[in-house]
């Protein structure tokens, strides 16, 4: 304080002066220019421990946000709700609303979890939309087979899914078997294009032995088009007790066998045509 005493002799009273104007309301600025000190430090040191005026304080942009937040804290909103309506980071949140009671929990933990499984069954719903019309534009994108269209198609299907002449066991004769309806209605209408009679075609049911066998017979005979009594001796699959069988379901209907008596040249064409895809294939890259 001597070298302040030194340069001005009367703080004391340059204080109480400083003090009663920041009391009026002046700003340091206005002290300063109406004491005529014109050194900042001296100027803090003779309002020190006195308050600025509210009107020279700088406006926060924060408050606003910090009272809506905890507004809506009192409310009972969670700290993701907040952040979600205002903006502002979790971190900010929370120091703004630590002091304020925790909100009881807006829904008990069943609640919570009807709401859950509320929500993904939505989900759910909306991405089996989503499936089901890829499939709808899919299936209207193909429109009615040609007549080529569809023996190409019966050849790739009956490479997949039917008998094959082997080098070690020569089986040249069309046998198919399937358990997917549909394709069983495929094959049927590739062997019609071929000219294949309904009397050249022997039928059998394959199924497990604890199954619904009659259900199984008239579902096939139906489908073909012909009466149970025309299938052959249906093929009985024994159960193996250390297992536990997976196609239990009503749909079960075991796979329905579909042979054709002299089809030698047919299978030789089948298997000629299907080469023949390869190759077209192949030339396409």
């Amino acid at each position: 304080m001597t070298e302040l005493n030194s340069k001005y002799t009367d703080f004391e009273g340059l204080r109480q002066q400083a003090v009663a104007l920041r009391r009026e309301g002046l700003s340091l600025r206005q002290i300063r220019d109406r004491l005529k000190i014109f050194n900042n430090e001296i100027l803090s040191l003779l309002v020190q421990g006195e308050p600025p005026p509210e009107w020279t304080k700088r406006p926060n942009a924060k408050d606003d946000l910090r009272a809506k937040a905890r507004e809506l804290r009192l409310r009972g909103l969670t700290y993701d709700q907040i952040e979600l309506e205002l903006g502002c980071s979790k971190s900010s949140i929370s120091l703004w609303v630590r002091d304020l009671p925790k909100p009881e929990p807006r829904y008990t933990e069943e609640e919570l979890r009807d709401r859950m499984n509320a929500g993904l069954a939505r989900v759910r719903a909306a991405q089996d939309e989503e499936r089901q019309e890829t499939k709808r534009l899919a299936r209207e994108e193909v429109g009615t087979l040609t007549d080529r269209e569809l023996f190409l198609a019966g050849v790739a299907l009956y490479w997949a899914e039917g008998s094959k002449d082997k080098t070690y066991r020569r089986t040249e004769v069309l046998q198919f078997i399937n358990s997917d309806p549909n394709v069983i209605k495929i094959y049927l209408r590739w062997l019609k294009l071929l000219g294949v009679t309904r009397e050249r075609m022997r039928l059998r049911v394959s199924i497990h032995e604890t199954a619904d066998i009659p259900g199984a017979e008239a579902f096939w005979a139906d489908l073909a088009g012909v009466d149970v009594a025309a299938l052959q001796k249906t093929t009985l699959k024994k159960h193996n007790p250390k297992t536990k069988r997976k196609n239990t379901a009503d749909t079960y209907r075991g796979c329905l066998i579909i042979y054709v008596t002299k089809s030698a040249d047919l299978y030789r064409r089948m298997e000629g045509a299907w080469y023949g895809i390869v190759l077209g294939a192949e030339s396409t890259a």
